[in-house]
This record gives C-alpha cells, structure tokens and sequence, in this order.
C-alpha cells in the first residue's frame, strides 16, 4: 500500500528547507523499501510549523513540524508512516487548534493536495447559467468588499463597469503585494491559483471582458511559475481561451511581473505600469471602472477580492453574508508576522479582537516580553495601542478611529521597540517609494524624517513637534494617493500613543 505524504511547496517552506526534507523522506523511503509518494502542497498556512510534514493514514492527515531533514531517520524509525508518536507528532492536522479554529473559504483548498490538480470550477458553472446583471446582483448582496485595502463594495465597481458602454473590457487583479508582513496573496497564488481564475473569470462574465491581466509582483518567483503553469492548464482544460467551457464567451488571462516599485500596488500606477509606461499615479476622474487599463473600462480588484467570489457564485450570497460582521461580511485571511510566537495566516470572519488574534491565536510575542505596539495594515497602517486592542476587526470600527484594516497585515512589537524610530522609518520610506507626482508625498516625506530627527535630538522640540503634526495634516489632505495620504498614520499613532520615545511625557504630545 503506498504511503501519501505532503510537503508544502510555498515560498515560506522552501525558505527553511522544505525541498531538503522532501528529498531526505524520498531518500530514506527507498532505503528502507518503503512504498511512498511525496505530494508538494500548497501551505496549510502555520508558518511557525515549516517544514510541515503530513502522512496520510486511516485516522486522517497526521502532521508533524517543524521537520528538518536530520529528524527525517529518527521520524521513520519512530513509524509515522503510519502516524506514530514522535516529539514533533502534532495531531490530525485540522485538530490543531490554530487551524480548528479557523473558517476557511477562500483558503479552503490550500494546503490540501497539489495546487495544480484539476479543480472542479463550481463558481464559474454557475456564473455560466445565468446573466451578467445577476451575477453583479449577487456580488452586491453578498456584501463583499475590496480586499485590498479601501475596503470599496465590489459589487458597486462590477455594476459601474458592465454598465459603461465599451467594445473592449479588461479585469486586473492587483497581485503587487508589497506591504511588510503580507503574504496571502502570494499563498494563495502558489497554493490555489485556479480560484483567482475563476474570480477574474467571474468578473469578466459579469462585465462583458474579454482579457485580463494579473500584475505579480517581481519578488514573487514561485508565485509567477505556479500561476504561469495554471494559466496553461486552464487554457488546456477549456476553461480559458476562445470559448469559456464551452460557453462561447472568449476570456484569457495574462501574467505580468510588477516594476518593483511599492507605489504600483496603487491601482492608477499600476495600469500605467502594465502600459509600459513608468508607474505613476493617475489623478482621478475619471475612475478606472470608466477609463482603465488603455483607456477602456476596467475592474481592478486584488488577489483576495477575486478570490471570494467564486464562493459566493456556488453557495450564494447569504451563505458568504453569515461570516462577518456590520458592513464587513465574509472572513479576512488575517497574516501574522513581526515578533510573533505563531506566525502564519489565520482565515477567520471580521469581527474577533487583535488581542484575541495576536495572543489567543499568535500566541504572544517570540521574545517573550510584552508586546507594546501592533501595526495593522501594512507600513502605512497605524500602531494600534493596547487600548484600542479590544476593537472589533471590521472596516467601520477601525475607521471610526482613524485605524485601517488594510489586507490584513498584522506586524507585532514588543517592548523594546522605538516608536520614533519606527516613525522615522514610515517618513523614510515613503521618500524613497515616492513616485513624485505630488508635492506632499514627495517633499513632505523628506522634511517628514528631518523633523523627526530634531524632535529626537531635542531641538527645540515643542516647535518641532507642531510641525510635524502640520506636516502631516497637509499629507493627508493634498496626497494624490494613499502612498502620501497614509504616511501620516504610523507617524501621528507613534506620537500619540507613545510620546516617552520622542522624548515627550503624554500630556506635551496630546497638547502639541
């Protein structure tokens, strides 16, 4: 009988020598006769676990990790071909209690076999049976909003687009993933690329496109190889091409790898990226739902946007409308990183706290000392206090605090970080990502790191420190994009919330 194990082929896996350990279990099976198949899965997405080994048994997929390849010998000597004990024995894998926890929807493949076996496209068969205007219906009642950060209604932009009168359509996923500690567009990619087809090819039937383009950011390799291999299939397969599963409705897609610039992952910076022009923003109007990707109408939506919607296409609205919460219904792959005991991404419903994701969830810190700030939502996102830990995680709460969700990027600080300096960093970075267009972003960002500099030093600080609450008001206001606009929000949360590393007590920094 042969013996099925799993070794994720993800880009975090590889990273701790997961092509090692596949190679040493191959090895060590032949040596010692042993009838075995080595499946290279998508990630389960416990980060903090890779290696992730899995063996397939009657009891289910036991897990162990994190395997090395010099823990491979005493893992056969101990009989996990057949799950036996072993230190790094972990349980049927969806009883550990990080994973068991979790509702996974648009994760719910990944990890679970090779992410380039043929999937049964349920979403886009239903798309097929019925017309564009109840497609966008169902979107819309779903409630599903922008993954991406500005948490829009898709629903909304889909209608704007099928309702604009074109002869050319396109659908652009925005795949330049670029925030520090996000990695769920890229897992998805690597481990279930055939559900961003079906999304963009639900889009595209909704709004009357023919073409669509997936702009992957550079540093992603595995990511661009997988989806390149599953652009072939589907074309193979009949699912993309000339004719949609035999529809008659032509739709294709194309990769293409992003400039390496941070400010393309701003959408206007992004369609001129994919013109072949240097990636900068667009002002706006016209909106890219009118005038996008050469001039013609577009929907852009990101990596995990397009992948919710073949969900709501096979179990319906209301299915996806009962996980979340308010205005913010479905689940969010949250992605834990920074000084994190549990790192990894955790697919839950809008709603639960940062405290019980970081510390029921993540565990705490790595350090083991106490946390002191967590940013949510990317570089630009600001630090969230311990006072504020309790919030519900949806769009509304978080906004109605100055705060933003984001794509789910959770990065963790403990005690001994600098707050300045991390706020030093945010103006910093903004200087050298600036596209330049706008003055804000482009020159506020360089006197942004010169003001805190003389805050830190101590010259004539109170001064400084109204000035750079002043530089910071025009940023937010005068922006042409959220690359200046959103500078602010790391900067200002830092000053706020932990004054005694400017060199402040809490009533100078409040007052200023």
């Amino acid at each position: 009988m042969t013996i099925t194990f799993y070794v994720s082929r993800d880009a975090a896996a590889l990273a701790v020598d997961a092509d090692g350990v596949a190679a040493t279990i191959a090895g060590q099976a032949c040596a010692r006769k042993a009838d075995v198949q080595t499946v290279r899965n998508g990630s389960r997405g416990l980060l903090w676990l890779e290696p992730l080994v899995e063996v397939q048994t009657d009891a289910g997929r036991i897990a162990y990790g994190p395997v090395q390849a010099e823990d491979v010998p005493s893992l056969f000597d101990a009989g996990f071909l057949h799950g036996g004990a072993h230190a790094l024995r972990l349980g049927i894998t969806e009883e550990i209690p990080e994973f068991e926890r979790q509702q996974r929807l648009s994760f719910a493949r990944c990890g679970l076999g090779d992410p380039l076996a043929p999937v049964p496209w349920l979403g886009l068969k239903t798309a097929l049976e019925i017309p564009p205007e109840a497609i966008v219906q169902e979107v819309l009642e779903s409630g599903l909003r922008g993954r991406g950060g500005a948490a829009f209604p898709a629903g909304i932009k889909w209608r704007t687009v099928a309702q604009t009168a074109s002869a050319q359509k396109y659908v652009v996923c925005n795949a330049d993933e670029g925030d520090s500690g996000t990695f769920a567009d890229r897992m998805l990619i690597e481990g279930d690329p055939y559900l961003l087809i079906e999304g963009m090819a639900i889009a595209a039937l909704a709004v009357g496109a023919s073409k669509g383009f997936v702009y992957i950011r550079s540093e992603y390799p595995h990511a661009i190889a997988t989806f390149e291999a599953a652009l072939r299939a589907a074309r193979e397969a009949g699912v993309l091409g000339a004719s949609m599963l035999g529809s008659g409705i032509a739709f294709d897609i194309e990769a293409r790898v992003g400039g390496g610039s941070y400010v393309c992952g701003e959408e206007t910076a992004m369609l001129e990226s994919l013109e072949g022009k240097r990636g900068i923003v667009r002002a706006k109007p016209p909106l890219p739902a009118v005038q996008g990707l050469f001039g013609q109408p577009t929907v852009i939506n990101n990596v995990l946007t397009f992948a919710a919607v073949p969900t709501i296409l096979e179990k319906g609205a209301e299915f996806y409308k009962d996980f979340g919460t308010g205005r913010s219904r479905g689940t969010l792959p949250f992605q834990l990183a920074g000084n994190i005991k549990r790192g990894g991404l955790f697919e839950l419903p809008f709603g639960l706290s940062l405290r019980e994701l970081v510390f029921d969830i993540g565990g705490g810190t790595a350090s083991g000392r106490p946390v002191k700030a967590i940013q949510v939502g990317g570089p630009l996102g600001a630090y969230v206090p311990e006072s504020q830990w309790d919030l519900p995680l949806d769009y509304d709460a978080y906004t109605a605090k100055g705060l933003v969700l984001g794509h789910g990027g959770i990065v963790v600080h403990d005690d001994t970080a600098d707050m300045a300096q991390l706020a030093r960093f945010a103006m910093e970075f903004c200087a050298i990502e600036s596209c330049g267009k706008c003055t804000p972003c482009r020159i506020g960002s360089t006197r942004g790191v010169e003001v805190i500099d003389r805050i830190v030093l101590n010259h004539n600080r109170p001064q400084q420190v109204r000035l750079l609450r002043d530089l910071c008001d025009t940023m937010l206001a005068g922006s042409l994009c959220a690359m200046g606009g959103m500078t602010p929000y790391p900067v200002l949360s830092a000053l706020d919330h932990y004054p005694q590393d400017f060199g402040l007590v809490d009533d100078t920094a409040e007052a200023a």
